[in-house]
């Protein structure tokens, strides 16, 4: 590397592409939907967009600050995963961007705003997930009332599986369930409206029927949320620190706050340029956690502190300050993934990428 870093997260632009291709061969023609929302999961929504422009038609975003951020990026059409606010309705509707609606007074809001073009949108239901949507008892007279607005145009229709990670069966149903709504708002209502319900677990899993278009996330970076699939997915982050000090420490020796770590007999401590205010999970102290130095485990001590930590490299030749270690990535044969530093944390591989501070510098290989 030409520049030096603390800590950083190093972006492989081809395994990016490479789960893309995943997708594809996985949803045919369906059109991608690339969610980029969370700065691209924690790993810089700019660049995976930009990496991604010949894959995508269109991406997906949480909120009108990021749709912003990234039309100036790109060209694509982008899709407001989540619920405007009143006061962003205007803009979202001068800038082209499409939002999620879950109700008849949002529809006429964006109406009352539209200039010569009605604005697009996507009419969202409500199946299972229970945090925005038309209620799915309540969606073909909800979705008629919406369609005769004038000024506003059905882009897509969609959905959210809740549980299509841990619940076949309930997710079988909902998919059955949206499919007959859907037979339904076409007979009754036509138009080249879309439909989308399948994310990456659906993706994976349930792809049999994938209607209209996918909205792929997690799995575009090369985390599969379920682990008989993470064979196809290539991780297209590795984030790594430096050894910023080495000491030998005598037997007894007490290692970070609380004391929770007493050296049991004379160990070779590293000191880490990272810690919780960068993104490494304070959870994994004391949790068996291990950092990659020179293809070897070496053991986290003590807990994690706001920018730094410790680990064990006793059984090391020659460990220097400024080498690298690996907090998430492969270094020779070893590998700490992040479904391993989600599961000694106690939480899930979104949360590991996308808490990852704006101080890791994201670096594009």
């Amino acid at each position: 590397m030409k520049e030096s870093y603390r800590c950083w997260a190093e972006i492989d632009r081809n395994a990016l592409r490479h789960n893309a291709k995943v997708v594809r061969e996985r949803i045919g023609s369906a059109e991608l939907l690339a969610v980029v929302k969370a700065d691209g999961y924690g790993h810089g929504m700019i660049g995976v967009a930009e990496a991604l422009a010949d894959d995508a038609q269109l991406f997906g975003v949480a909120n009108l600050e990021e749709a912003i951020q990234l039309r100036a990026a790109l060209p694509h059409p982008i899709m407001i995963l989540g619920p405007a606010l009143p006061e962003e309705r205007s803009t979202i509707v001068e800038r082209g961007f499409i939002p999620s609606i879950s109700t008849f007074e949002e529809a006429k809001d964006f109406e009352r705003m539209a200039g010569d073009a009605p604005v697009p949108v996507n009419f969202k239901i409500d199946t299972g997930m229970g945090r925005m949507g038309v209620p799915e008892n309540e969606a073909f007279v909800l979705f008629k009332k919406v369609s005769a607005l004038r000024q506003i145009r059905i882009h897509s229709v969609s959905t959210h599986l809740p549980v299509s990670n841990e619940d076949a069966a309930y997710t079988r149903d909902e998919l059955l369930r949206f499919g007959k709504i859907l037979k339904q708002f076409r007979a009754d209502i036509p138009g080249d409206y879309k439909a989308h319900v399948l994310q990456s677990a659906g993706a994976l899993a349930f792809n049999q029927k994938v209607f209209d278009m996918v909205r792929a996330g997690v799995m575009l970076y090369g985390i599969s949320p379920l682990p008989e699939f993470q064979n196809l997915l290539r991780p297209a982050m590795a984030w790594k620190t430096r050894i910023a000090l080495v000491r030998d420490m005598p037997k007894g020796s007490s290692i970070s706050y609380g004391r929770t770590f007493i050296t049991p007999r004379k160990m070779r401590i590293a000191t880490l340029s990272a810690g919780y205010a960068d993104g490494y999970p304070r959870q994994l102290s004391s949790h068996d956690a291990a950092v990659l130095v020179r293809g070897q485990r070496c053991a986290l001590l003590g807990r994690v502190t706001m920018d730094l930590m410790m680990i064990d490299v006793s059984k090391i030749d020659n460990v220097e300050v400024g080498d690298e270690a690996v907090l998430m990535g492969r270094d020779g044969n070893e590998e700490v993934c992040c479904a391993e530093l989600a599961e000694k944390a106690g939480t899930i591989t979104w949360e590991i990428t996308t808490r990852i501070g704006a101080r890791v510098r994201r670096v594009y290989v």
